[in-house]
């Protein structure tokens, strides 16, 4: 089979961790009798300083042409004193937007092999922790009107929360589905006392859960589950919340897992295209010395695999060979746990890459 994929570097670390994923892809196709083909894409701060805006027409028009979208990482302090608008980020919500991607789905799972590496007392880490947050990507506070003006005490600025039925029912159907295959337990996280917007995606989560009997819902407001996270991430499985929320909780959910570095995210529409990135940044402080972990980037590959080219057993076998390597003690500096000497980016993909089979 063929499929055509647009391959955001960005910025940062970006272009050495796409270059492990993409190395992994292509001993997927070598050994499963596919072809991947790939449609650089600039984005992020690489396009600003190309083209001064931080995605270009011609580079959307590319996205929508292509299977799926991979994307490495955007921003840095070299841009961060750009206006909103123009900031590298924008281009994210731009794809987001325009490939109509409202569903963000980020697993968070503890690898036995990394618990030492879980910040959690044993009593707690020891109780498993796996997770998936389900997180609404085009609505809410990062799309709502925003704006500054003046006032009596100065300038002021504001943003705007706002969600409509149709945009939390089909978040939290999205969520309700992925419950079905999981443990059958969904935790809606708002903040239903305070918020009116919240009220309503209270309302409207319950309102769909009775075409669901099976699935048992917990409502969280969303300070408590930040809390719980840490005191019992056990007890989650599905969790679906707010934009906002959604990114704060995910990064939290990245921690006690070992490192932000090992977690992938799958960011889906209504059909099977989608955008895959790992759910960090572009750590421009370790740009260009191969000291990046790749894996949460091929993990996102092969969620890419199956999410959107419904290749099962081709996605199945990058993770086997991500835990193999894992297993046998391999470690890139952010996961260093056994005194062995770290492995370089390009060094821990080609671990995966030489555990890869059928």
């Amino acid at each position: 089979m063929k499929y055509k994929i647009a391959v955001i570097e960005g910025d940062g670390i970006g272009p050495e961790i796409m270059a492990a994923a993409l190395g992994v892809l292509g001993k997927v196709a070598e050994i499963f009798g596919h072809r991947f083909e790939y449609a650089p894409v600039l984005a992020g701060g690489a396009s600003i300083d190309r083209f001064g805006v931080p995605l270009a027409e011609e580079a959307l028009k590319t996205c929508l042409e292509c299977d799926s979208v991979m994307l490495a990482a955007v921003g840095g302090p070299k841009w961060d004193t750009l206006p909103g608008h123009l900031r590298p980020e924008r281009a994210l919500l731009a794809i987001r937007k325009e490939l109509g991607l409202f569903a963000n789905i980020r697993p968070a799972k503890l690898i036995s092999s990394l618990a030492a590496a879980c910040p959690l007392k044993p009593e707690i880490r020891d109780k498993g922790i796996d997770l998936v947050i389900i997180r609404e990507l085009t609505g809410g506070i990062y799309y709502g009107a925003r704006g500054r003006s003046r006032g009596e005490n100065g300038e002021e600025a504001y943003d705007t929360e706002r969600y409509s039925e149709k945009e939390i029912e089909r978040i939290a159907r999205v969520a309700f589905e992925l419950a079905k295959t999981r443990k059958k337990k969904l935790a809606s996280v708002d903040k239903a006392n305070v918020l009116e917007s919240s009220r309503l995606w209270r309302e409207t989560v319950h309102r769909l859960g009775r075409e669901y009997p099976e699935i048992e819902i917990t409502d969280v407001l969303v300070d408590n589950a930040a809390m719980q996270l840490i005191k019992n991430p056990s007890q989650f499985d599905v969790v679906v919340t707010a934009n906002m929320f959604g990114d704060i909780l995910s990064d939290e959910a990245s921690q006690i897992t070992g490192s932000i570095g090992l977690l992938p995210s799958a960011s889906l529409g209504e059909g099977s295209r989608g955008m895959y990135e790992p759910i960090h940044g572009s750590a421009p402080d370790i740009a260009g010395k191969n000291a990046a972990n790749p894996i949460a980037t091929i993990l996102s590959a092969a969620m890419m695999l199956r999410l959107s080219f419904g290749l099962e057993k081709e996605a199945a076998a990058v993770e086997r060979a991500v835990y193999s390597a894992l297993d046998d003690g391999l470690r890139t500096r952010d996961i260093l746990d056994n005194g062995t000497t770290p492995l370089t980016c390009s060094e821990m993909a080609e671990a995966v890459i030489k555990r890869l089979s059928l």
